[in-house]
């Protein structure tokens, strides 16, 4: 009867977080009769947003993708100190503020900053679509990173030495080996990555500005038609919400069917 009650009282507690979690979400969905909503996505800024953030997004979760899966490989198979201290530092964008992040990127990639000085030269990436990507980048790739470096520490080590014995080359044991097996961490990490990427707007604003075509995602375009329609805004945050949760969804069924193919199941 004990175990009963307090298994009830867990399952309690944790509908308070669960309803507190929802509840904004059903609000966004039914704050506004479904006609003033479809007439908010008339609003000329909704499709420019929605085309550059879809581009810039499948541009940062390709640059995410190739190059975080060697450094997440890389990490996990070091125990030095060293390379514990730097996983540290690469996952200081997820934690530190967004004007912080936009305020280092002007720092290092504008005008003057530190590449420009580095190569003498005037490489400046601001307010350009490819300052959209690099902050996009720059928020998201830790958390690939993080994912997919965990999905490779859980390989058993003792198959690594067995592929060893047998000759095969590190790129060999990397391509056939680790990744098979580490795909649905890094499929995780891919949708969590680009989810973080879709969403992302403090650094953006800083870095990169916001011009309609150019840099103005869907948060940024979110932010500027909600002072003058609210309609607006809430048929682009129903838009992202829903773009995110279908993509997030359609990760989750492929992780699923790697599982279940890793596994021999059915």
């Amino acid at each position: 009867m004990r175990l009963s009650f307090e298994k009830f009282v867990l399952h309690v507690l944790g509908f308070f977080l669960a309803a507190f979690l929802v509840f904004p979400l059903l609000a966004l969905f039914t704050a506004s009769a479904p006609q003033e909503v479809l007439s908010g996505l008339g609003h000329p800024l909704v499709w420019p947003a929605l085309r550059l953030s879809i581009f810039t997004t499948t541009a940062t979760l390709i640059v995410v993708v190739v190059l975080g899966t060697p450094l997440a490989w890389s990490l996990a198979q070091s125990n030095r100190k060293s390379v514990r201290t730097l996983e540290t530092l690469l996952q200081l964008p997820i934690v530190i503020p967004p004007s912080v992040a936009g305020i280092a990127m002007l720092l290092a990639f504008g005008s003057p900053g530190l590449l420009s000085s580095l190569l003498h030269g005037s490489w400046v990436f601001t307010s350009t679509t490819t300052a959209v990507i690099i902050a996009q980048v720059f928020v998201s790739a830790p958390l690939f990173v993080q994912s997919a470096s965990s999905a490779f520490r859980r390989i058993d080590s003792k198959l690594i030495v067995v592929a060893q014995t047998f000759g095969a080359s590190p790129f060999r044991i990397f391509l056939r080996l680790a990744l098979p097996m580490a795909f649905p961490g890094i499929a995780a990490g891919a949708a969590i990555s680009w989810a973080r990427a879709l969403g992302e707007f403090g650094a953006t604003l800083m870095f990169a500005g916001n011009m309609e075509g150019k840099t103005q995602t869907l948060p940024l375009a979110i932010y500027t038609v909600n002072a003058s329609d609210t309609h607006a805004a809430q048929a682009l945050s129903i838009l992202l919400v829903l773009v995110a949760f279908s993509l997030l969804l359609l990760m989750k069924v492929l992780m699923n069917q790697a599982e279940r193919k890793f596994h021999g199941m059915p």
